[in-house]
């Protein structure tokens, strides 16, 4: 079976990068471990945000394209992300959430795990999950929020589909997910025994319409691989299911595979290293902009053409 292990980022479009900042390193306490910019879009900032090492799966990342419309919500989309939290930290962060103006829903439950839910300020759909599972984190000790009670990492994934059975299919066929249940009109996919950071959910819709991107919508999201041979596995796999995956892109910081999944939404193959530390040192991760080799004869022009961020400083807990 292909060797995908799980989540390793999820990117969303955001308007405004400074606001953006402010939301995940102020009231979520995530830290911003890349400030560089879209590579095939220099004008735009590529933000990434995750635990304090950076690892893989924590891994939240955003292009702020100011000019695009808000989101819908829709079919082929991944219409909310779940950020996976310690046990018995929801009434903190409701209270905390609350606190910086963001309405949160009452506490729930979805396959055994409790959960709220909320949204970003672009309107990114988002869910805090109770999970007792520490696997590779990392805490960020300049983070706002005590580490007993930080992010750790990518949950799961929410997608809603037109036709469940084509990308059940992909996800059990090609992929390795494994099928983990029903409720409530959603089925539960999962890798190796639907662990923390490997989970989607699907809702089948048949009669709702594709969504499009926009402010407060998923672009896509990133499978885990441990390396390039693991990659071309997967890539093989992929072009065999008839996805036309891309060729492999080096970014820098991973190597990337794309394709379009059967139910629309964009995905990729990612590997886990070489990680963010090849530019910067780890303990001063985000802090400057970080250009891959190729773009760096541009720096003055990409610089010239970004807005200020601000700073991205821990503040009061």
């Amino acid at each position: 079976m292909p060797p995908v292990s799980g989540i390793h980022h999820v990117t969303s479009i955001a308007s405004e990068p400074r606001r953006n900042v402010e939301f995940y390193t102020r009231a979520l306490g995530m830290r911003l471990v890349k400030k560089s910019v879209n590579q095939d879009d220099t004008g735009t900032y590529h933000l990434f945000y995750a635990d304090g090492a950076g690892h893989p799966g924590s891994d939240m990342t955003f292009f702020p394209w100011a000019h695009l419309p808000p989101g819908v919500k829709g079919t082929g989309l991944t219409n909310e992300v779940s950020l996976a939290v310690p046990p018995d930290t929801l009434d903190f962060w409701a209270a905390r959430l609350a606190r910086f103006g963001v309405e949160v829903g009452e506490p729930a439950e979805a396959f055994g795990e409790r959960l709220i839910r909320f949204a970003d300020p672009d309107g990114l759909e988002l869910a805090l999950v109770e999970s007792s599972d520490d696997q590779g984190f990392s805490a960020w000790d300049q983070s706002p929020v005590e580490a007993a009670a930080q992010v750790r990492r990518i949950h799961g994934i929410h997608l809603w589909q037109r036709d469940l059975g084509a990308s059940a299919a992909f996800l059990t066929e090609v992929l390795g997910f494994a099928e983990l249940g029903a409720e409530q009109g959603v089925r539960r996919y999962g890798l190796d025994g639907g662990r923390s950071g490997a989970l989607i959910d699907i809702r089948d819709l048949p009669d709702v319409a594709a969504g499009r991107w926009g402010h407060g919508s998923v672009h896509h999201v990133a499978w885990r691989v441990p390396d390039e041979q693991a990659q071309h596995v997967v890539r093989q796999a992929i072009a065999r299911a008839g996805r036309r995956p891309t060729p492999i892109i080096d970014r820098f910081w991973f190597r990337s595979v794309y394709f379009f999944e059967p139910g629309g939404a964009l995905f990729e193959i990612a590997t886990d290293g070489p990680g963010f530390a090849i530019d910067e040192d780890a303990e001063h991760l985000g802090e400057r902009l970080i250009l891959p080799p190729w773009l760096e004869p541009q720096r003055a022009r990409i610089e010239a053409a970004l807005p200020p961020l601000g700073e991205a400083a821990s503040v009061g807990r």
